[in-house]
């Protein structure tokens, strides 16, 4: 699974409960675009979640 290139957000895993406290494993994934970013004045493809994109961290190349 894909990791945020710039925050390093990832996959987070945790137990699922239902109404009758039966247990089991679940995962929560991160919504993570790849897109092509200025990287060092180049652009370049990244994955980048988006909440990096929408806070403004990452520049879009055009």
């Amino acid at each position: 699974m894909a990791k945020c290139d710039y925050c390093g957000k990832g996959v987070s895993f945790g137990i699922k409960l239902s109404h009758s406290h039966r247990r089991s494993k679940r995962t929560w994934k991160p919504n993570i675009k790849k897109v092509r970013a200025l990287v060092d004045g180049s652009p370049k493809r990244v994955n980048v979640c988006t909440r990096c994109l929408r806070s403004g961290k990452v520049t879009r190349a055009v």
